[in-house]
């Protein structure tokens, strides 16, 4: 207890009766049946040791945080360069394939430009697989029908090498002749054409030095190939008498 006049000690407060009372603890009274001297200031000790020991922790949370940021930044300038290398790679591979594409585009219309043709014209397709091939006309009735039997390719084919023969420019020849090749001859094209084993080889021998006459041989393969199997089916079709029939009609009206 403490004497009538003592100030409070450390952790007491004094009531409004001026009488001193233990700052929201209980004790249990000593043998003397008084609380013990020493118990709030080892309790109020406890408080600061604990307070001392958990500010280090919490002073370190920002340094941890801060090396993760610092990592993180590091990381994220890493994987910008990196984003940045690919990009500038993969609009180069983007801009060679898209002159590729222009290329084919170019190269094999959807169907070519030409007048209608004449009831003389369709009857003399009847005559000749040749005067069948030689009018645009004739050229885009057939090529309608190939697409029917899944076999477009080799008219396709056939036209490529036509045009091929027309350049002059070296490097138009070759780029135009590793189309052709990609497109129709490899093994790995869903668009590749028929040709026998001497024909590829022969191709193989070409490509060393491209021209306009590369695929000369393969392009006769596969127009003896359209002459001799699709040529008859398409003089039965269906795309061919409607065609002759519509003809006739004007003819009579006329």
């Amino acid at each position: 207890m403490r004497m009538a006049g003592e100030p409070p000690s450390l952790g007491e407060e004094p009531t409004a009766n001026g009488c001193d009372q233990g700052k929201d603890f209980h004790l249990a009274p000593g043998t003397d049946g008084e609380i013990p001297m020493g118990s709030e200031r080892m309790e109020m000790r406890k408080r600061q040791m604990s307070v001392a020991q958990e500010t280090p922790s919490s002073t370190q949370a920002p340094h941890g945080i801060g090396n993760r940021a610092s990592n993180a930044c590091c990381f994220c300038w890493c994987c910008c360069c990196s984003c940045s290398c690919l990009t500038v790679r993969n609009q180069d591979e983007e801009r060679a394939r898209r002159t590729s594409h222009e290329l084919r585009a170019e190269s094999i219309p959807n169907c070519e430009e030409s007048p209608t043709p004449t009831l003389e014209e369709v009857n003399a397709w009847a005559q000749s697989f040749d005067k069948l091939m030689i009018t645009p006309a004739g050229r885009n009735a057939f090529r309608e029908f190939l697409r029917t039997e899944f076999s477009e390719e080799n008219m396709l084919f056939w036209m490529a090498c036509e045009e091929l023969k027309q350049e002059s420019n070296k490097s138009v020849i070759e780029e135009k002749a590793r189309l052709i090749y990609e497109d129709y001859i490899s093994i790995l094209s869903p668009k590749e054409v028929s040709l026998d084993s001497r024909v590829r080889e022969v191709i193989n021998r070409n490509m060393l030095e491209p021209s306009q006459h590369t695929f000369d041989d393969a392009q006769l393969q596969i127009y003896t190939l359209m002459h001799r199997d699709s040529y008859p089916r398409f003089m039965n079709s269906a795309i061919y008498k409607d065609l002759l029939q519509s003809l006739s009609e004007k003819s009579i009206k006329a």
